[in-house]
């Protein structure tokens, strides 16, 4: 431990003044006392008086010894004093002194011979109380050793904060001796902090309010490692003595950087397990391979990369099998981390990476010195690989990013796997669809119309809708929309039975409510085997149309000069729920009447209700009459979102005037 003097070389520069009361001196209370060369009291400070209990008038005159020892002491006391006037050598120890009280004390004593102008010889007496002498020589060796084997940096600043003293333990924090600290200011001693001014802000923050500040955290560089970060955890306090008089600040410092690592790591570890948690939210939103590579992405910039790419096979885009992991060949699907010498990578390094000598150029020229591909592999099969590249972040790929990178890898490669089986399944049920419903329609006598199918425009599978125009004996045409419950390639196997049965009992020419019967009788043997219908037949010869209804939405009928109306017609049953009957109502039409059969995939959505949706079909009919090709066309393009989650079918027949 080391401190500086009290006062600066250049004492002439030291403003001469009264000390404030509270010094050292007073709490020792000393006195002083002046003996002739017979031993007679001379001299007698006001001390001496407190000490003693005698007054200067009562002591004045009179021989110290008979006054202040003890009978059996005389002779000792005597031979001491003679000593220190015949040799000039000062005598110190304690010695009991009689008091005024007739008690006796112990009282610690420094004596010398003193000399005047004539050759006198005098001898003076300092004293003090021995008990209150130990009691500051305790306090005093306390504290330092405290200061000294203290494991806690510590220091004194004065108010101009130049270091005046340093313990051993601060020593080894800042790896600077003390001699190298005393005298120094806090920029000088600190330049391995980070913001060595905040150090000095804080500091004379204490020093101009008095309040302390506990437990500030800082953070730099280590003195001896400059790559390795350090932080310390620093209380500043104001020191003052006895009278309030500020002598400076004082700064206790603690190592505390395992903590801050600790708490680095850990920090790491939440961020590593959010972005997960947020690649499980975030990523696979749909069953569409290119937008999951796409979220993906968005993950892995900034959180764990400049740069990142998805790249994912073709024979998995094009819905061809990918091929499998060979158990002999692991170490090619491994995470490769190529962090080389940092800060960047070599040109060999660069030329394995890109794809061509100009794309390693350019690679270097983007400042990339870090790079870590990943497989995606899923059951087995390896779908792709991401790649990711640092080039404004510094820091190279860790074995911790190399894990997090693995997790979201796999995460990935499950959703995309899961997109890219999903993809196939709803191809292949919207192919059966498609093959299955009517290409081409009939041109029904006396009777205009349109259709569209249109799938689902959100990632959902494909549903079970159909629609129908079959000609019937007598020039009557039958009228048919379906959806059969559920989705995928079972909704549309069984539209596509339902369709065909449709069509035989179409040939038997029976009524609408008789087909619906035996519908719902094949229907029961399906799987799924629900459905709901409209089933209509219209003659052009009397212009008339009976129709029945399977639990399906109402029709839309638009009279010439008149508004739309949904048909209040009897709903009936789902097929396949078994039903004992169905009804059929009859419908005397115009020329000119549009009659609208639809699926739910038109109207239903998830955030109006039908009721709403309904009104606004009705109001989009009762717009000025358009061609129907455009009228479906419209409809479409009013009533359906791109995150519609069902498919839907659209026919609209229009009477027209039979001529024979």
């Amino acid at each position: 431990m080391a401190a500086t003097d009290a006062f600066p070389e250049d004492s002439a520069s030291v403003e001469v003044g009264p000390s404030e009361p509270g010094g050292l001196l007073d709490v020792l209370d000393v006195a002083a006392v002046v003996l002739d060369g017979a031993g007679r009291i001379a001299l007698w400070s006001p001390q001496a008086e407190e000490l003693f209990g005698w007054t200067a008038e009562q002591a004045l005159g009179r021989f110290a010894a008979q006054l202040l020892v003890a009978p059996e002491h005389f002779d000792l006391v005597l031979h001491l004093f003679a000593q220190v006037m015949s040799s000039g050598e000062s005598w110190a120890g304690v010695f009991p002194v009689r008091h005024k009280d007739g008690g006796t004390r112990l009282v610690e004593f420094r004596n010398m011979r003193l000399l005047d102008e004539h050759g006198q010889t005098y001898a003076l007496g300092i004293a003090t109380d021995q008990a209150t002498l130990r009691e500051v020589e305790r306090d005093l060796a306390l504290s330092v050793r405290l200061v000294a084997q203290s494991p806690i940096g510590l220091a004194v600043l004065d108010t101009d904060l130049r270091y005046v003293m340093v313990n051993p333990a601060l020593e080894r924090l800042n790896d600077l001796p003390a001699a190298q600290h005393i005298g120094r200011d806090v920029y000088e001693v600190l330049r391995f902090l980070d913001d060595p001014g905040a150090a000095a802000s804080m500091m004379r923050q204490v020093l101009d309010t008095g309040r302390p500040l506990v437990n500030q955290f800082v953070v730099g560089r280590s003195p001896t490692a400059p790559a390795a970060d350090i932080a310390r955890s620093v209380s500043y306090y104001r020191l003052e003595d006895p009278a309030g008089r500020v002598l400076g600040v004082a700064a206790s410092v603690v190592d505390v950087t395992e903590q801050h690592r600790a708490g680095l790591e850990a920090a790491d570890a939440r961020k590593r397990l959010a972005t997960i948690a947020r690649a499980s939210v975030m990523v696979g939103t749909t069953l569409d391979v290119e937008q999951t590579a796409r979220e993906l992405a968005d993950i892995l910039v900034p959180e764990l990369a400049d740069l990142a790419a998805v790249d994912i096979l073709d024979a998995v885009l094009d819905d061809r099998q990918p091929g499998p992991v060979s158990p002999g060949a692991p170490a090619l699907f491994r995470a490769l981390a190529v962090t080389a010498a940092y800060p960047t990578l070599t040109d060999a390094d660069l030329r394995r990476i890109a794809a061509e000598p100009r794309g390693a150029a350019l690679l270097a020229q983007a400042g990339l010195h870090a790079y870590l591909a990943v497989p995606l592999i899923a059951r087995g099969e390896v779908l792709g690989a991401m790649d990711l590249c640092r080039a404004r972040n510094p820091l190279p790929f860790d074995p911790d990013d190399v894990v997090l990178a693995g997790e979201l890898a796999a995460r990935a490669a499950v959703c995309i796997d899961n997109a890219r089986s999903y993809q196939n399944q709803r191809r292949t049920a919207l192919t059966l669809q498609r093959h299955l419903m009517t290409h081409q329609l009939p041109e029904p006598t006396g009777l205009e119309i349109a259709y569209r199918y249109q799938p689902a425009q959100a990632s959902a599978e494909v549903g079970g809708d159909w629609f129908d125009a079959i000609p019937v004996a007598g020039d009557k045409t039958a009228l048919v929309i379906g959806d059969v419950m559920g989705s995928g390639i079972n909704a549309a196997a069984t539209m596509g039975q339902l369709r065909t049965a449709v069509r035989t009992l179409a040939d038997l020419d029976l009524d609408p409510a008789q087909v619906l019967l035996h519908l719902d009788h094949i229907a029961g043997g399906l799987d799924p085997g629900f459905a709901t219908c409209i089933y209509a037949v219209y003659d052009p010869k009397c212009m008339q149309c009976l129709i029945a209804l399977a639990g399906h939405l109402p029709p839309v009928l638009t009279r010439r000069g008149r508004p739309p109306e949904l048909l209040d017609l009897p709903t009936g049953i789902p097929l396949g729920v078994g039903a004992a009957a169905f009804e059929q109502t009859t419908l005397q039409l115009d020329a000119g009447d549009q009659l609208l059969l639809y699926t739910d995939g038109l109207v239903e959505t998830r955030d109006q209700p039908i009721d709403t949706r309904l009104n606004t079909l009705l109001d989009l009919l009762a717009e000025p009459q358009r061609a129907l090709e455009a009228t479906c066309d419209h409809l479409l393009g009013a009533l359906r979102r791109q995150d519609d989650h069902d498919d839907v079918s659209l026919l609209i027949s229009r009477a027209r005037a039979h001529r024979p």
